[in-house]
């Protein structure tokens, strides 16, 4: 645990303004009554900085290092390609700076564990921005789950399968060698040791069902959880259907007593004490949020909210980057298990 900051605004620098990057600049921005104070953005492709500082009314620098000399930083947001996240994760460390990085952690399980030992090298505070347990659906299920309304939960499928075209606004991702469990695997495998709990043994099957693809297009994985429990963790690009349920993720949890089911539309369905319930997790759309990525983007902003005030009380976050290395040796064991075709125990990757 880390001390808790003495005042109340935190100074968050964000480092990398692609894409996706706008959701946690506009989360930021969002949470300023909160305490969160914008305080500048980096890129190293100036149009893009330019671009983003003039969007907040924020500095703009295309350098890390003049950033931090430039300004007085607090926790800064590493939203940038994950090849670059071990060295920017060492310099902010460097600083004294508190860090947030983007999922993937990195390419490696061992870059991974670097950026935790760095970090803990010069006691700062380490996060990873996972957010998909930070949808409101998601968020819900787990309510109930803990709510015991349902019982012991003891089965569990929890996919995400799309035909979007994701290269058209991430168009590396079709060269990357280790792609569809690294790019969204992680956040389903990340979703499974939310619900069922830590992994005893990982057994996964890949395919790269689409031609022009280097990498994995296809994961199935079976998880058995140190519970007993089985989860089913699947992602896939290449699953053709109509209606095409993307960015959402279906979840299905089988529990000593009933059930909770999330469906496309996300529409939950629980079933507790011989009764059944249908409940609406659609949110509402904010002035930067849009369908059908809203409930995406909210998730930002929850996720956002939760590591602010973490950061500020001293307090590990739910997604530490200690406790989300188990989530990476998911992923490694992933891999290994795709390679031997034999079942992949995570504590020894």
């Amino acid at each position: 645990m880390t001390k808790p900051l003495a005042r109340q605004t935190v100074r968050i620098g964000v480092v990398g303004c692609g894409f996706y990057a706008a959701n946690h600049l506009h989360a930021w921005s969002d949470l300023r009554p909160d305490g969160a104070q914008l305080t500048a953005v980096c890129d190293i492709d100036a149009a893009k900085a330019e671009a983003a500082g003039n969007a907040f009314a924020e500095p703009w620098h295309t350098d890390l290092g003049a950033m931090i000399e430039a300004h007085s930083i607090d926790l800064l947001d590493i939203v940038t390609q994950m090849d670059s996240h071990r060295q920017l994760a060492q310099t902010a460390a460097e600083n004294g700076i508190a860090a947030i990085v983007q999922k993937p952690f990195a390419p490696t399980l061992d870059d991974c564990r670097a950026i935790v030992a760095c970090a803990g090298l010069y006691g700062t505070w380490l996060a990873v921005h996972e957010n998909f347990r930070f949808t409101a659906g998601m968020r819900r299920a787990k309510q109930i789950l803990e709510s015991g309304a349902v019982g012991e939960p003891n089965w569990a499928r929890i996919n995400f399968r799309t035909g979007y075209d994701i290269y058209r606004g991430q168009p590396y991702l079709a060269a990357v060698e280790r792609f569809a469990i690294m790019d969204n695997g992680t956040h389903v495998l990340d979703l499974a040791r939310f619900f069922l709990g830590e992994v005893e043994r990982v057994y996964c099957e890949t395919q790269t069902r689409n031609p022009s693809v280097k990498g994995e297009d296809t994961a199935t994985m079976m998880l058995r959880h140190r519970s007993g429990a089985v989860s089913v963790v699947e992602t896939t690009y290449e699953a053709h259907r109509i209606p095409d349920p993307f960015p959402e993720t279906l979840l299905e949890i089988e529990a000593s007593q009933g059930s909770v089911i999330i469906v496309p539309g996300e529409q939950m369905r629980v079933t507790a004490g011989g009764k059944a319930a249908v409940e609406d997790l659609n949110s509402p759309l904010l002035s930067w949020t849009s369908r059908p990525w809203h409930n995406s983007q909210l998730a930002v902003l929850h996720t956002n909210a939760h590591l602010l005030e973490a950061f500020r009380s001293g307090k590990p976050a739910e997604t530490s980057g200690a406790d989300y290395l188990k989530t990476c040796a998911l992923v490694e064991a992933a891999y290994q298990s795709a390679a031997t075709r034999n079942p992949v125990r995570p504590d020894e990757v």
